[in-house]
């Protein structure tokens, strides 16, 4: 009985962990890795128990890798697609990441009061802004860099709301490992 009850503890730990994992991700935070790493910690305590309910297999955590994986790239090379894919210069794209990033940061920071909103809204507007100013560092005109930074904003915001989708997706294999 104590055995059942422990397992049950710590998978609704691991479920709990998880969760506050989707929405480290919501605030920029690697929060996929969180997931990751929880996930393979609770497989490795239960790995002699193959077959018994509660186990979480190499599926799995290969799963969960490549999604961790997905979700990195979705979120850095949305912006940069984005602004790439309104014409802007290597120097543009390069700059909607790194934007995106510093943007982030400071959404989270000066947008405080709207929580994940706030970080969204500033990782958007960086990346737009990193790739309106390597537009102009590449010599662009104004009006392009603007269309350059607008795109980059773009992909940046989907890329992010992308990468949140994953982690729940994340969570729900998770789940599923857990009850099969």
């Amino acid at each position: 009985m104590w055995t059942t009850i422990a397992i049950v503890l710590i998978i609704l730990g691991l479920l709990l962990v998880n969760a506050i994992g989707v929405l480290m991700v919501a605030f920029q935070l690697p929060g996929t890795w969180l997931i990751l790493i929880a996930t393979g910690t609770a497989a490795w305590l239960r790995w002699d128990d193959v077959g018994g309910w509660g186990h979480l297999g190499w599926w799995v955590i290969g799963i969960l890798f490549f999604l961790a994986i997905l979700g990195e790239i979705i979120e850095f090379v949305a912006g940069a697609l984005g602004a790439g894919k309104a014409g802007a210069s290597k120097r543009a794209m390069v700059g909607a990441v790194f934007g995106g990033v510093a943007g982030a940061i400071l959404g989270t920071i000066f947008l405080w009061f709207i929580p994940i909103i706030g970080t969204l809204i500033g990782a958007a507007v960086g990346a737009g802004v990193g790739s309106f100013l390597g537009d102009l560092w590449a010599g662009r005109e104004i009006k392009n860099a603007l269309e350059g930074g607008k795109g980059a904003a773009i992909g940046r915001f989907w890329g992010a709301l992308g990468k949140i989708i994953v982690a729940g997706i994340m969570w729900l294999v998770v789940l599923i490992g857990v009850l099969i």
